[in-house]
């Protein structure tokens, strides 16, 4: 066991990580069992960390979507005081589905029908209303979906509170607990899982309830929108911004959120600043998001696995670049981005920007490198382009010809040498898979260059990222050293032109850039550091701030931060480009060390680390909620 797991193996069993006796604690997200989202990464990832405090005491609550929840969700059957409350519950209409999560831990879930008549909707929406000021239109089905949502866990964490205290339980000592230990927690993750927690403030209820935004609703709005956010945030007011984008209701959810919770919590610090300012609380605390890195660790296996999947991305390259002009794959170089279509908020833009800057110093200082760099994206597409596909096709039969080739050379030089036979290599190969090499390599070859885009679109001429590219100029000319690739579609293994998970792609690439305009946390680098890739984020971003604020020296163990807040959009590019050229400009023995210790310094983030911030809040809000009496 290294020292970093043994930390971790430390971490968890100290007496402070230790659930409070007597109390239960329900963690409702719209994301459980129910991937859309980051939030999704961030419950299933901590769930593991959560539940070796709370142990069965714990449960994660989530809506029944009936497609997710056959992939990852095991239905059980209830015992003891659960079996009881969902009985009653079920009795009632409300139908809720008990299980295990099949995540590392394996929690117990709870996964609500809440689905419910016009009738009753009209009823829950009058309430809010009526009870906290919040207006919801009609006919917007995710609204709507987080209304009949939140008062389905609002029964749930009600009936809860009135038939724990009535159970049954022992302390870790022996003893029974009186009714009045038996507490509940309720934590609440975004405004689509948290509108019960207004409603069960305004009922007087006794759990105590904790509210964690992963991002304010405006912020996001703002940033992709306008210059200069955070320059311009102390002077934004939020009914303002809201009426001004159109979500008035999403954002008067939110902010009820916010202000009913005992506890308050945002993800960084930079997202506090805007909660501060807009929601008009201030969080209590900032839970930093983590990940089981245990899960990403490879060891000795690190440099291995990173050749075996760059060879794959080599293969990529090949099918993509090779039929119109060739370069040196051992000279090569692959970074990338990647994240959901926010060009502007991800930082997209000012990749370009400095990637063509860069392409200019490559070219100035002849280092003989090309340096692929692909955008990894979700766009609605019509489908791969033919040509692509077609080109890939035509590599792949070369590649079966060869070893066709090569499988019958192997076997006739075995028998020439054995009989002490000269070799005559022209005549060992036959005359049809001679032509049929030959008719491949011709099929293969075309005169048009690369193509920047993967896949067709539907707005071609309306994609920023494309229109990008091409007012720079980065279209794949042979003399430029910086090629681009932009791939409008999540890498998975059923793509033929990867057949890899994400992962895998991440692991053979040698770099990962994510400059951020707005990103409350920011999981895309800090994977690549799981994965043993250094990465480049953005003081923006809430984990480069993170990194900034807590890691003298970051920059020397795989994790670069820009500079972008207060600062001009071609600064930061310049930069940002300066350190891509210092990173070619490494040896490979150099590139070899600084992803080791990108390995060690991932641990940094592991969740028994960073998990420990969610104990205090849950810990904080008991207090708040027993001092209301």
């Amino acid at each position: 066991m290294s020292a970093s797991q043994e930390g971790k193996a430390t971490a968890r069993t100290t007496d402070h990580d230790r659930a409070p006796a007597g109390t239960v604690l329900f963690e409702v997200a719209w994301e459980v069992c129910n991937q859309v989202g980051g939030i999704y990464q961030v419950i299933r990832s901590k769930a593991e960390t959560i539940g070796d405090r709370w142990k069965e005491s714990y449960c994660l609550v989530g809506p029944y979507v009936e497609s997710k929840a056959a992939v990852e969700f095991e239905p059980t059957k209830a015992t003891g005081w659960m079996a009881t409350l969902l009985n009653s519950l079920r009795d009632e209409g409300l139908n809720i589905h008990h299980g295990r999560w099949l995540i590392p831990g394996n929690p117990r879930v709870l996964l609500i029908e809440h689905g419910v008549s016009p009738k009753r909707l009209a009823e829950i929406k009058y309430r809010l209303w009526k009870d906290h000021g919040v207006e919801s239109p009609s006919g917007d089905g995710l609204i709507d979906g987080a209304a009949s949502f939140g008062d389905g866990v609002r029964r749930l964490v009600q009936r809860a509170c009135e038939l724990w205290p009535l159970a049954q339980i022992k302390s870790k000592s022996g003893s029974n607990v009186g009714g009045e230990s038996r507490r509940v927690v309720a934590h609440f993750h975004e405004w689509l899982g948290g509108l019960a927690l207004p409603m069960l403030r305004h009922e007087k209820s006794t759990a105590a309830l904790v509210f964690t935004t992963h991002a304010t609703l405006l912020g996001r709005y703002i940033a992709s929108s306008e210059d200069g956010f955070y320059d311009r945030l102390p002077w934004l007011n939020g009914y303002e911004q809201a009426a001004k984008y159109n979500v008035k209701a999403q954002f008067a959810m939110e902010r009820a959120c916010a202000h009913a919770a005992h506890v308050f919590t945002t993800v960084s610090a930079i997202t506090a600043e805007e909660c501060g300012q807009l929601l008009g609380r201030s969080p209590d605390l900032v839970t930093p998001n983590g990940l089981n890195i245990a899960q990403y660790y490879a060891a000795h296996q690190m440099q291995f696995w990173h050749a075996e999947y760059k060879e794959r991305i080599h293969q990529f390259v090949m099918g993509h670049f090779f039929p119109s002009y060739s370069f040196d794959l051992d000279k090569t170089l692959y970074f990338f981005t990647s994240g959901r279509f926010e060009p502007r908020n991800k930082g997209f833009d000012l990749c370009l920007e400095s990637l063509a800057r860069l392409n200019a110093e490559l070219k100035a200082a002849n280092l003989g490198i090309t340096v692929v760099f692909f955008i990894v994206t979700s766009r609605q597409t019509k489908s791969i382009n033919p040509i692509v596909l077609e080109k890939r096709g035509v590599l792949n039969e070369l590649r079966q010809v060869t070893r066709k080739i090569t499988d019958g050379l192997g076997e006739k030089l075995f028998r020439s040498g054995a009989s002490g036979e000269k070799i005559h290599l022209d005549d060992m190969v036959d005359d049809y898979w001679r032509l049929r090499y030959r008719r491949t390599q011709f099929a293969l070859k075309t005169n048009r260059l690369p193509l920047v885009n993967t896949h067709m679109l539907d707005d071609d001429w309306l994609d920023p990222v494309l229109n990008q590219i091409r007012y720079l100029n980065l279209i794949n000319k042979p003399e430029d050293p910086v090629k681009v690739v932009y791939h409008p579609e999540f890498i998975n293994p059923v793509n033929p032109l990867w057949g890899i998970e994400y992962d895998q792609f991440v692991r053979g690439c040698h770099l990962g850039i994510f400059p951020s305009l707005y990103e409350p946390w920011g999981y895309t680098p800090l994977e690549c550091l799981a994965l043993g890739v250094p990465a480049i984020t953005s003081d923006l971003a809430g984990f480069g701030r993170y990194a900034m604020e807590h890691f003298i020296g970051h920059q020397e163990l795989g994790l670069s931060v820009i500079h972008r807040r207060g600062r001009s959009y071609h600064d930061a590019a310049a930069e940002m480009c300066r350190m891509m050229l210092d990173y070619c400009m490494q040896r490979r023995r150099d590139r070899i060390a600084l992803r080791n210790a990108v390995e060690r310094f991932s641990w940094e983030f592991d969740w028994s680390r960073l998990g420990p911030a969610y104990h205090r809040a849950h810990d904080m809000a008991l207090e708040r909620r027993g001092g209301e009496g």
